[in-house]
């Protein structure tokens, strides 16, 4: 495998240095992972992100993939007798993976086709007759090749018109202009089955519809394929037939006599039964892929604002999971999480028991020293927190409404199962909506991704790419964070770069058995975490209150060494540098340079002495819904509201204004002037002020806008 050739093409792929890609395949084969190579071995990269380095790995595992796969077939060719060294050199020559296929698609193994048949009737000669385009008798020349197999003039030409169909089909220069042409004309279609019309009526923009493929954005493509999928409607892609006949007519017609007719008609068979589903499958394929990647992309844009959604702090949260008839389930939970009473109110109807419910909250915030109060935002929310608000406290309460969205996938889960073997669902959805005010991040690692519900056709895509993409979110985003080595989860710890869930499950272990981490150090007296996990995971962990101070920050065992002979080189201690920028100002990087050891690392480290463990997330602000606004019926063309941003896709951004519905603001109402993506607008759970521009009551449709946001 030519190591040099891949990292060329990476390097090009990627639009980045040939040594900044080495040196980062390198790191990778070390067992460093992306947070670590991005934040402490910059040196090394030349400063790459994290979705720079991402995209070296993937476009380094796509090229030795291919590489792999030439050998594969190189070696099946020379088994079957018919490599060549002009076969081998354009095999070795070609990166383009269509191209490598095209080439070894006559050489390949394959079931008995209509070809092969003729082939074993002996109609191979009388193929390449008829593709020769002499003026000859073809018809008395066919004659001479019946057989106890071939018993007519016509089953002999049709026989040999299959050998010519394959050829055309397994033709290099063929299967690349019809590719050219899919590439240039291609119309997405899908029409309707007929008998199923009134079964897919949610589908109907789809009954008929067409759009060049290259211009049919990615929202369509996954809704007319889901309902391809469900069985409601036909899909093709296709350019205009004429002219796919018409390019390889010109290719393989050569004259005008009786078999040059034949090759013509041969060729319409090729084309419509062979080239055409073969080449339409790749387009099919890729276009799925790249609607299934631009999906994927939005999905993790909404999760990474999600789970980075301002956090409260550690404080005393009561957590209310409102409901009607069975009740609002409430919680009480400490400063670290831990549950410390649960029961249930009934304010609203049927029981409608008020005062008995605000008696009992008020007593629960004085007996358990509440410091805010978490309402989720489903079923009954705005009538809870219109009730709790008109509670007198004899403190005050801050109240906030907290997204629901996943809480009963975790509270059904076994992580809650394992967390609250004693307590049921609603007990667990309650402490969960408490715990995501307290530290969105820390809670929402323990659901599946897709389930949060921030997605767009999350179940229609390929389900191996969404994990992946989501995966890596959530470890950039815990890595960006840091994680308090003393009271993080085994779910949050499995995401910090080099753990997984069994170093994570034993940091715990070692945690109940030794009780609290008393240095980054000690890491390495957990079972079976060794030098390298070390490496990768220790920056990213804090100690508050270690004996060495830069414990909780984000600058790396290996270079305490460096804050030491600064601090050394002051007359200070490390305390004393440590959130002290008059004494910072005077430290000058580069007497600390090093052979390993550069101005990026340094100006890392003096950012985290400045700021030592500073969270990255914003501040968290309290957000009221309109006091008058609580049904769908309640809304009036031209009222402008306060709204959350709960879903961005690459139509639009759902907004929650304090009703059951969400409402859309399509991304052609986002601003005055033309955008192509609402995340240059929007963020997922911004608050912002919409304007309402179309009611629709009866499909419970609510059309907001942007438009002249200045104004309002």
């Amino acid at each position: 495998m030519n190591m040099d050739k891949i990292i060329q093409l990476v390097s090009k792929a990627c639009n980045i240095r040939e040594n900044q890609v080495s040196n980062t395949i390198d790191l990778f084969n070390e067992g460093s992972t992306i947070p670590f190579i991005s934040r402490y071995r910059k040196e090394r990269t030349g400063g790459l992100d994290e979705s720079e380095i991402e995209n070296i790995q993937k476009q380094f595992i796509y090229f030795t993939e291919l590489a792999s796969r030439k050998i594969y077939i190189l070696d099946v060719i020379e088994k079957s007798g018919q490599l060549t060294d002009e076969l081998k050199n354009q095999i070795d020559n070609s990166w383009d993976a269509n191209e490598i296929e095209d080439i070894y698609l006559p050489f390949k193994p394959k079931k008995r086709t209509r070809a092969s048949v003729a082939i074993e009737n002996g109609l191979e000669p009388l193929a390449d007759i008829i593709l020769a385009q002499k003026d000859v008798d073809i018809k008395k020349i066919a004659k001479e090749y019946l057989n106890e197999k071939v018993t007519s003039i016509d089953d002999a030409i049709s026989g040999a018109s299959d050998i010519i169909a394959e050829y055309i089909n397994e033709n290099k220069s063929a299967r690349e202009r019809i590719r050219s042409l899919f590439a240039e004309e291609s119309k997405f279609r899908s029409k309707v089955i007929k008998t199923k019309s009134e079964e897919a009526e949610k589908y109907r923009d789809y009954f008929d519809f067409e759009q060049a493929l290259d211009k049919c954005p990615s929202h369509r493509i996954l809704a007319v394929r889901r309902g391809e999928k469900e069985g409601f409607l036909r899909v093709d892609i296709s350019p205009v037939e004429e002219n796919a006949i018409k390019r390889l007519k010109y290719l393989f017609v050569k004259t005008k006599n009786a078999c040059s007719e034949i090759v013509l008609n041969t060729i319409e068979d090729s084309y419509k039964r062979l080239l055409k589903p073969s080449i339409e499958n790749e387009f099919a394929k890729e276009s799925k892929l790249l609607a299934d990647i631009s999906a994927i992309e939005v999905f993790a844009n909404n999760l990474r604002q999600l789970l980075l959604a301002p956090p409260l702090g550690q404080k005393r949260i009561l957590g209310i999971d409102p409901g009607y008839r069975s009740g609002c389930k409430v919680v009480c939970i400490d400063e670290q999480g831990n549950l410390l009473h649960n029961e249930n109110i009934y304010p609203h109807k049927p029981q409608e028991d008020t005062k008995m419910s605000a008696k009992k909250l008020t007593s629960l915030v004085e007996t358990f020293k509440i410091e805010t109060i978490a309402i989720g935002n489903g079923t009954a929310s705005r009538e809870t927190e219109s009730f709790v608000k008109r509670i007198k406290f004899n403190q005050d309460i801050k109240v906030f409404v907290v997204s629901e969205d996943g809480a009963s996938v975790y509270s059904a889960s076994s992580v809650a199962r394992e967390e609250f073997p004693q307590y049921d669902v609603t007990v667990r959805g309650a402490v969960s909506i408490a715990r995501r005010l307290m530290d969105p991040l820390a809670e929402l690692v323990k659901i599946d991704p897709k389930s949060i519900g921030v997605g767009q056709y999350q179940h229609d895509v390929d389900q191996k790419l969404l994990k992946e993409s989501l995966d890596r979110v959530v470890e950039s985003c815990v890595n960006s964070v840091g994680v308090n080595l003393n009271t993080a989860s085994k779910h949050l710890l499995t995401y910090v770069a080099g753990l997984g869930p069994v170093l994570a499950q034993n940091i715990v272990n070692y945690r109940k058995e030794n009780g609290q981490f008393n240095s980054r150090k000690e890491l390495l007296n957990v079972s079976r975490l060794g030098q390298n996990a070390f490496l990768q995971c220790a920056g990213f962990l804090r100690i508050r209150n270690a004996k060495n101070p830069l414990d909780n920050t984000a600058v790396h065992p290996e270079s305490y060494k460096i804050v030491e002979k600064m601090a050394k080189d002051l007359k200070k201690s490390i305390p004393d540098l440590i959130d002290n920028n008059e004494l910072i100002k005077n430290i000058k990087l580069s007497d600390y340079i090093t052979d390993k050891i550069g101005l990026p690392t340094l100006t890392d480290i003096i950012k985290e002495l400045e700021k030592p463990g500073r969270d990255p997330r914003s501040v968290i602000k309290v957000f009221e819904f309109d006091k008058t606004i609580y049904k769908i019926e309640d809304l009036q063309i031209g009222m402008i509201l306060p709204g959350i941003v709960t879903n961005i896709t690459n139509f639009g951004a759902f907004v929650d204004i304090g009703i059951k519905e969400n409402g859309l603001i399509h991304i052609s109402q986002m601003a005055d002037e033309f955008i192509s993506d609402p995340a240059q607008i929007v963020n997922v759970h911004e608050q912002l002020m919409v304007k309402i521009i179309d009611i629709d009551i009866q499909r419970k449709r609510i059309q907001l806008s942007l438009k002249g946001r200045g104004e309002f």
